[in-house]
């Protein structure tokens, strides 16, 4: 059975993750000096030593997972949805894991724009790879969308979750392995699923 017919379920979605993260974790990220499993596992180490809350820890260690959308089966993603890696990576999380967790991936570049245009000691931050991101992804956000960004109920985890990202890039920084982190999402995968 390929990843394209495998049916995801509850029971099934952390293996699937952990798949993707043994196989494919070793890629580049974007221009830095971290692989992209080395960038998210950074994020939920940083949420986990900060007593973050279990939801935020998933949300630290996911909101890059639609750079691999294409590891998803075939109608992970329905039809028409934008397939920009973070609106893509909250449609593929969204029927497994609470809003909060969704919430911040498909906002955590809308955060990086946000907080350019809100804080201005934020720039500073930026990676010089994150910097040429931020310009494709359209700047700094406009008052107007400043205004409709801040309308989020989960504002403040989105912003969390974008600070560990950022800070995430550390090639020295050794983590433990995706497999500390899958209790983690199970629990929030398997509280979401009693809720619906």
């Amino acid at each position: 059975m390929t990843t394209k017919d495998l049916e995801l379920t509850s029971e099934t979605i952390v293996a699937f993750i952990g798949d993707i993260f043994n196989r494919r974790g070793a890629d580049s990220y974007l221009g830095e000096q971290v692989t992209m499993s080395q960038h998210m596992l950074q994020g939920a180490f940083f949420a986990e030593q900060s007593g973050a809350k279990d939801e935020l820890i998933a949300a630290a260690l996911l909101h890059d997972i639609g750079h691999y959308t294409n590891e998803f089966p075939e109608d992970a993603l329905e039809k028409g949805v934008n397939n920009y890696h973070d609106t893509a990576g909250a449609a593929v999380l969204a029927p497994f894991f609470p809003r909060v967790v969704t919430d911040c991936v498909r906002h955590h570049v809308g955060a990086k724009r946000y907080l350019c245009a809100t804080d201005p000691s934020y720039f500073a931050r930026l990676s010089e790879a994150s910097v040429h991101s931020l310009e494709l992804q359209g700047g700094p956000m406009s008052d107007t969308e400043v205004e409709v960004f801040r309308q989020n109920p989960n504002l403040d985890d989105i912003l969390q979750v974008r600070f560990w990202d950022e800070d995430g890039k550390d090639p020295s920084l050794e983590t433990p392995p995706f497999e500390h982190y899958a209790p983690v999402l199970q629990r929030v995968v398997d509280r979401f699923a009693i809720k619906t």
